[in-house]
């Protein structure tokens, strides 16, 4: 058999001693139970058993990060420890399998009563992955390359209101933004197939206009058309984009699952766009759920090309730190290079590229803004237009305000939105 594993590292809290705890968190994922079996012998253990690599201790607090938590006969249940675990799995256990590894990694780990908090926080997979998950098909060199537009980041926005829009409505609003030299446009995860506006509906009208402008201007944006459905609606959902000369679909990831999306990647020839949603419920908590270090991982391997990381001074509760760092792992090289475009968005606006380009060093994200562009007080245009200032500034390592006496976009833009 294989002696290649499979490396994941937890955060972990309990009020047991560490070596214990983790020792449970490797029985319970692989050979053991809350009891000695028959049949659980040394050596199937031995070939079969998820091992203890490391423990790093952390702080100590005194009261549980979760409820429900059991603590010792022998403790005074007022210090719960913190530490680092890694665990290594025999990769022959399950294979190259995105929802076994999901059962192996995760599975009933959150639940464990020895544990007061416990996080995924990466993985390392052998080899074995790679040859039968090909990860992103277009990735960053592929998304420039259909966009025709290098050395910056794509600017785009977000179709709003989210919901609600009849299919006509669809036409002024894509024409406008094309027209402005937008690069890139993405149907909001709440608009999939509405009765407003169906997506077969939407998916000619928003082509028309696409090519209307691409004809005349040589410039041919990106849309995203959120095609998020049922299994068996997926292919259909593609198709209808794909005949219709659109370039790229966007999924729900954790409403079809990995699976579903490797599914669409199998016969997708178009990028696939990422979106997280309900990514809350899975790391709001920083002892509980996944790290988005291992997250990212996962959805390369299920192939998609663009992924969504949040923006600086976003609306919602993940730090600035948080949002960076999600960034720079998805720019990180995987496997074969495998590579995903990050996606920034959550109110923002051109002086978010100052922010993000300093700690990121890099021009190879999709940088989102809605009302960033959409409410500009001069028009959609000018929206656009600051944008590209705003990153331009940035690269040059030119002040926003110094680079706003130049460009009066620029400048409006400072005095609508930087106080917002």
């Amino acid at each position: 058999m294989s002696e290649e594993r499979i490396l994941a590292t937890y955060l972990i809290e309990t009020a047991f001693p560490l070596s214990y705890a983790a020792e449970v968190m490797a029985g319970e994922q692989s050979t053991g139970t809350f009891v000695s079996v028959p049949g659980e012998t040394p050596e199937l253990k031995e070939k079969y058993g998820a091992r203890v690599v490391s423990i790093r201790e952390l702080e100590s607090v005194d009261a549980p990060s979760l409820p429900g938590a059991s603590i010792p006969k022998e403790s005074n249940g007022k210090l719960y420890r913190r530490a680092i675990v890694v665990l290594s799995f025999p990769f022959h256990n399950i294979g190259a399998s995105l929802s076994n590894l999901m059962a192996m990694v995760t599975g009933n780990l959150y639940e464990l009563s020895e544990f007061s908090g416990l996080r995924l926080l990466d993985l390392e997979l052998p080899w074995a992955f790679s040859n039968k998950y090909h990860g992103p098909q277009f990735g960053i060199e592929g998304t420039r390359k259909l966009t025709n537009v290098y050395n910056r980041p794509l600017i785009g926005t977000i179709v709003k209101p989210s919901i609600g829009l009849r299919t006509e409505d669809y036409r002024p609003m894509v024409r406008d933004l094309a027209e402005a030299g937008i690069d890139f446009i993405k149907d909001d995860e709440l608009c999939a197939n509405p009765v407003s506006a169906p997506l077969v509906e939407r998916v000619k009208v928003v082509m028309e206009e696409v090519e209307r402008v691409a004809d005349r201007t040589g410039k041919k944006l990106m849309y995203a058309f959120n095609i998020t459905g049922d299994i068996d609606e997926l292919r259909r959902n593609h198709d209808i984009v794909a005949r219709a000369g659109g370039t790229c679909v966007m999924v729900s990831i954790n409403s079809i699952g990995l699976n579903g999306t490797e599914y669409l990647r199998r016969y997708s020839g178009l990028p696939i766009h990422g979106h997280r949603n309900q990514w809350g419920a899975m790391t709001r908590c920083p002892l509980l759920g996944m790290e988005f270090t291992a997250y990212q991982k996962l959805c390369r391997l299920a192939g998609v090309d663009h992924l969504h990381t949040n923006g600086v001074n976003s609306k919602f509760t993940e730090s600035n730190e948080s949002v960076i760092k999600s960034v720079k792992d998805c720019l990180t090289p995987m496997f074969n290079g495998y590579s995903v475009m990050p996606v920034l968005s959550s109110a923002q606006w051109a002086g978010s590229a100052h922010p993000t380009y300093q700690a990121i060093r890099s021009v190879d994200v999709i940088h989102l803004a809605g009302g960033g562009i959409l409410a500009h007080p001069d028009g959609i245009e000018a929206g656009v237009a600051s944008m590209k200032l705003g990153w331009e500034a940035a690269v040059k390592g030119v002040s926003l305000e110094t680079y706003a006496e130049l460009h009066p976009e620029l400048k409006i833009a400072i005095t609508k939105f930087s106080k917002s």
